[in-house]
């Protein structure tokens, strides 16, 4: 059974971006505060302020103002955008270079900085280092079986460490000296400081797209065998159970408590904390779908639409009016870590006293008396 966990809502529309200009096509995006950065397959990157209004019946609506937008000079697509705002930079991914660039004004910074020879990167969220002044990139490298580590910073970029893998990877995401890597055939973690690495499970990249995602300290989600989204620890456990995709999963991202899953037709919500499907949301021709400091964005080859998730009250209380009483006790228990103790103490007791009732009228006396104590 449904429950509405998100609206979608348009945020840049296709002739703010293109205007007539059919051959346009979106090809990433990065947001990082109010900050939207587009790349495009025509080796542009576009930079929006995103504007949140919310109106006095409580509906949100995104209006966009476009800051600039900058050519790379290059007839290559821009295929990956990262934003290291402690540096100001944006790290630039086209025709197998990373880029720096600055975050405002879209220039190259001065010094020529650049990674080259990269085919995918993602940043280190949970760093090593300590110097607030860099950021750790891992890259997978166009050198056959090879993984890369630098620290970047403001101006510079450095080589900490190059790393061998048993098979060419695909897909990586790190925390900390972890790295969770796609291989040909099989995800791994590998500990790239002491080189040591663990099988995780088995998983044929020349059928499906591998999904890599960092989810928290030391866990990430996975696109798993027979349409499963499976969770992995650094240490090759699983400590949740797996929530069932479908087949042909293009993106995920993670808004707790709910897992959002691309594919070709839809946008589906899992539950976290029970594993159920809880909403599907209509959505052709999406390829991208990321989430950002909490904000879950997704955009077709023309326009980016964001997943406003809607209040943990509100959604308990529609479970509760559809006599939902269970699956509405797991999401109050689970909106635990959203809500100050103090304001959770007292939602948490008005919600038993709602479900205690619920079950009362339904006859149930010992379920309404155990939710009345």
């Amino acid at each position: 059974m449904s429950v509405k966990a998100f609206k979608l809502v348009s945020a840049v529309e296709r002739e703010m971006l293109m205007g007539d200009k059919n051959y346009i096509n979106i090809e990433c995006i990065e947001c990082c505060g109010k900050n939207l950065y587009i790349g495009t397959n025509d080796c542009f990157i576009y930079h929006f302020l995103l504007d949140e209004k919310i109106s006095t019946a409580g509906k949100i609506t995104f209006a966009a103002t476009k800051q600039l937008h900058k050519y790379l000079g290059l007839k290559k697509p821009v295929s990956e955008l990262k934003a290291a705002s402690a540096l100001t930079r944006l790290l630039v991914l086209c025709d197998n270079t990373i880029t720096l660039v600055n975050m405002m004004n879209l220039e190259p910074v001065p010094t020529g900085a650049r990674i080259k020879g990269a085919v995918t990167f993602a940043l280190n969220e949970n760093p090593v280092s300590g110097d607030p002044f860099c950021v750790e990139v891992c890259i997978i490298s166009v050198k056959r079986r090879t993984i890369q580590m630098f620290m970047v910073f403001e101006d510079r970029v450095q080589i900490v460490k190059e790393v061998f893998t048993p098979e060419q990877p695909c897909a990586v995401a790190v925390d900390g000296y972890y790295l969770c890597l796609a291989l040909t055939t099989q995800y791994i973690i590998l500990n790239y400081n002491t080189g040591a690495s663990q099988d995780l499970f088995p998983y044929c990249s020349d059928e499906k797209r591998p999904i890599v995602k960092r989810i928290g300290r030391q866990e990430f989600l996975l696109a798993g065998p027979g349409g499963l989204g499976m969770f992995a620890t650094v240490d090759g456990i699983s400590q949740r159970a797996p929530v069932h995709w479908s087949e042909n999963v293009i993106g995920a991202a993670l808004c707790f408590p709910y897992v959002v899953a691309l594919d070709d037709e839809f946008i589906t919500v899992h539950s976290m904390l029970d594993q159920q499907q809880k909403q599907t949301l209509p959505f052709k021709e999406g390829h991208i779908l990321q989430d950002f400091e909490g904000k879950v964005i997704v955009a077709t080859n023309k326009g980016v639409y964001i997943l406003v998730p809607l209040p943990l009250e509100k959604q308990i209380q529609d479970l509760l009016a559809s006599r939902r009483v269970e699956e509405a006790l797991v999401l109050a228990k689970g909106a635990r870590r959203n809500i100050p103790k103090e304001k959770f103490q007292v939602m948490y007791k008005r919600i038993l006293q709602q479900a205690g009732f619920i079950q009362f009228a339904q006859l149930q006396f010992l379920e309404a008396k155990e939710l009345f104590r």
